[in-house]
């Protein structure tokens, strides 16, 4: 059994169903193949935070790009994607966090954000409770915000099959055929064959796994995190509320009133795997209440598990490969939801048109990984 698709995308999450997206609009016929349902991976376990703020020129300006997407996607879906610009506040409690947030603060001004420096009396009043104790102050963007992950999801996958390309989810893809360096399509788990030109890797945490498929290797290891819910409470803060310390969080209201937040484990934890653990509970909860002390009243109502996939400097790979029709968009490092607009856009310009947007070196797949995001 044999069908014939203009390209194949391994991977339903937010950079599959966008690239999948976009690629529709420009006129291909697509099929993207997702092994359990869409937003199973990183996407639907991730806290739905997008912010602007970050650390390289090629960054900001990816996340401009897709800041402008998630403005306007109530017009483009036809339904609210809950959508708020609360912004995101970065807390500095040493000089030299400070420092290497006033280091970039130059660059993200000349490349249009509107972020500035604040007091520790300046972020009190931004978030109302704030334990100042140790504060050197922070870096404030109003622009910054958060949307609701699977209305994403969803409006991106309405486009899709509506543009008469498909998206198939509990299918997976068992090899990638490459004759001559040439790519030729995927053999799914049930034993039909796509033949398709083009095959983009956007599966995350297994992006490893579905290169080794065509022969690439690639710098993407997978790395666990955990996160939390509350119940419902009323609007008490604005901004996604960011502590970089090594015992630091971060977490947002989101417009439902719910907080939602979680913290990177030192040392890292790698693997893929989704349970929750009482350990994070706990600490989640003392780091959280720490920061605003009345947050300790919140009732949890629930916690997950869930997988970053990491590159050794915390950019993502959005390239061709070696494999001429391969292509990768994966190691996001944590920030895949707030960039799948724009790879979307992007990648599907480099493969209709073979174009990159601007200067694509972080983002390319020989590049020499010694650059670290700051602001990670």
């Amino acid at each position: 059994m044999e069908k014939h698709f203009d390209a194949v995308i391994v991977g339903g999450g937010i950079i599959g169903v966008s690239v999948g997206y976009h690629l529709t609009k420009k006129g291909l016929k697509v099929v993207v193949i997702e092994k359990k349902y869409s937003g199973s991976g990183s996407t639907g376990r991730c806290i739905g935070g997008i912010r602007m703020q970050f650390s390289t020129e090629s960054s900001i300006k990816l996340m401009k790009e897709s800041m402008s997407h998630f403005i306007n996607m109530e017009q483009e879906f036809g339904f609210p994607v809950e959508f708020l610009a609360g912004g995101y506040l970065f807390l500095a409690h040493s000089k030299e966090k400070l420092n290497a947030f006033r280091s970039v603060l130059k660059l993200q001004n000349k490349l249009g954000l509107n972020v500035k420096e604040l007091t520790s009396e300046e972020c009190l009043e931004l978030v109302p409770g704030l334990n100042t104790d140790g504060l050197k102050g922070g870096v404030y963007s109003p622009d910054d915000g958060q949307a609701y992950p699977f209305k994403v999801l969803r409006g991106y996958i309405n486009g899709i099959r509506t543009g008469g390309s498909e998206v198939r989810t509990f299918t997976e893809v068992k090899g990638i055929k490459v004759v001559n360096g040439v790519v030729s399509g995927v053999e799914l788990g049930n034993g039909e064959f796509i033949d398709s030109p083009v095959v983009i890797n956007a599966a995350g945490p297994w992006a490893t796994e579905v290169g080794l498929m065509a022969g690439v290797e690639l710098p993407i290891f997978p790395e666990e995190h955990e996160a939390l819910i509350s119940c419902r409470y009323d609007h008490m803060f604005d901004p996604m509320v960011v502590d970089y310390r090594s015992d630091g969080c971060y977490f947002q209201q989101m417009v439902t009133g719910q907080i939602i937040g979680c913290y990177t484990p030192v040392p890292n934890k790698p693997g893929k795997q989704t349970s929750s653990s009482s350990e994070f509970l706990l600490e989640m909860s003392k780091r959280t209440s720490r920061l605003i002390p009345k947050l300790g009243d919140l009732d949890v109502l629930r916690h997950w598990g869930g997988s970053y996939s990491m590159t050794p400097d915390g950019s993502p790979i959005i390239d061709k490969t070696g494999v001429e029709g391969f292509y990768v968009a994966a190691g996001m490092s944590g920030h895949g939801f707030m960039f799948g607009p724009a790879i979307g856009k992007y990648l599907s310009q480099l493969i209709t048109e073979g174009t990159y947007p601007f200067d694509w070196d972080e983002f390319r797949l020989d590049r020499d990984f010694s650059r670290k995001e700051i602001m990670k």
